[in-house]
């Protein structure tokens, strides 16, 4: 399955990539919703699991033009590979690692917040069940990595 675009996000206008890893429906709808809500610039792919994840970004598989984000949202309990091997994959790789991580996720377990750090990742967010919350926490996620924070160069 290739990595689709989501809608209503204009390619023409975007300044940033976002890639979504994520394999439950409703949550990337809300996510492309609360980007759209933003006013947000950017485009939107979504992955919905962890192979795929790297194929998009490695440019393998049907991802050969894939764009290469300069934000990865990943859920941990992904089929066939999961968000704690992907994160491994991403940080150990000279290539990948400068990208932030944001592994967002309904666990709330100490273990997955060590181990994610551990692995590198630059933020945790347990999902909020409540919609509204879900919303906020998408917005701020991208309002602080890609409006507050400065980033890398990914071409360095």
């Amino acid at each position: 399955m290739r990595a689709h675009w989501s809608g209503g996000l204009s390619e023409v206008d975007a300044r940033s990539v976002i890639l979504l890893v994520e394999d439950n429906p409703s949550d990337v709808r809300l996510t492309q919703e609360a980007l759209r809500e933003s006013g947000a610039a950017e485009r939107l792919y979504v992955v919905p699991d962890g192979e795929q994840a790297i194929a998009f970004l490695r440019k393998r598989n049907g991802h050969h033009d894939a764009p290469t984000p300069v934000l990865i949202i990943l859920d941990l309990n992904l089929p066939r590979k999961d968000g704690r091997e992907v994160l491994a994959e991403i940080k150990s790789d000279e290539r990948l690692r400068r990208i932030p991580v944001v592994v967002l996720t309904t666990s709330t377990s100490e273990d997955d917040v060590m181990k994610s750090y551990c692995l590198h990742a630059n933020c945790f967010v347990t999902k909020p069940i409540e919609l509204e919350k879900f919303i906020d926490a998408i917005q701020s996620i991208r309002n602080f990595w890609l409006t507050t924070a400065t980033l890398p160069s990914l071409a360095a």
